[in-house]
C-alpha cells in the first residue's frame, strides 16, 4: 500500500501522521510531500520512506497513491498561507486514492462541527480510519 502524506508550514501535523502510520501500518510505503522543505524534512525525520517537495511532487504523488492523508487544507487552494496551490488542491481532489483529511481549524478555514481536539488525537483517529478503509 502506498500512502501519501501531504503537509506544509512546519510539517508538525505531517510529522505526527508519518510516525503514526509507520507504527500502525508498518507494511505500507509512506511517501511524504511537503509544500516546503521544512515540512518535508520534518516528515522525513519521522520515518517516511520517500520524500519530495513542491507542487509537482504533490501532483505526481497523487497519481500513484492508494491513500492520501493530511490536514483538510490540502484540498483548499491557497490555504496554508498560500502554500497549497490550486494545482495541488485539484490533484488531491481528483486522485482516485482514498482521502483521509484531518479537520484543522487554521489559516481562515473553519470546519463547522469539528471539535478543537489536540492534533495528536485527530491524527490517531485519522490513522484508524485509514487502516479500516484500506484493508
Amino acid at each position: 500500500m502506498n500512502i501519501l502524506v501531504i503537509d506544509g508550514q512546519g510539517g508538525g501535523v505531517g510529522r505526527q501522521i508519518v510516525a503514526a502510520v509507520k507504527a500502525d501500518v508498518p507494511q505500507a510505503t509512506v511517501t511524504a510531500v511537503g509544500t516546503n522543505s521544512v515540512a518535508t524534512g520534518a516528515m522525513l525525520k519521522a520515518g517516511a520512506d520517500n520524500a519530495a517537495t513542491g507542487e509537482n511532487a504533490v501532483v505526481v504523488g497523487c497519481r500513484s497513491a492508494d491513500a492520501i492523508i493530511g490536514p483538510v487544507s490540502i484540498v483548499i487552494a491557497d490555504s496554508m498561507c498560500g502554500e497549497v496551490t490550486p494545482k495541488m488542491a485539484v490533484a488531491v481532489g481528483q486522485s482516485s486514492a482514498k482521502r483521509v483529511l484531518i479537520p484543522v481549524n487554521r489559516c481562515n478555514n473553519y470546519l463547522v462541527g469539528a471539535t478543537n481536539l489536540p492534533v495528536s488525537h485527530l491524527v490517531q483517529e485519522a490513522v484508524k480510519i485509514l487502516c479500516t478503509e484500506c484493508e
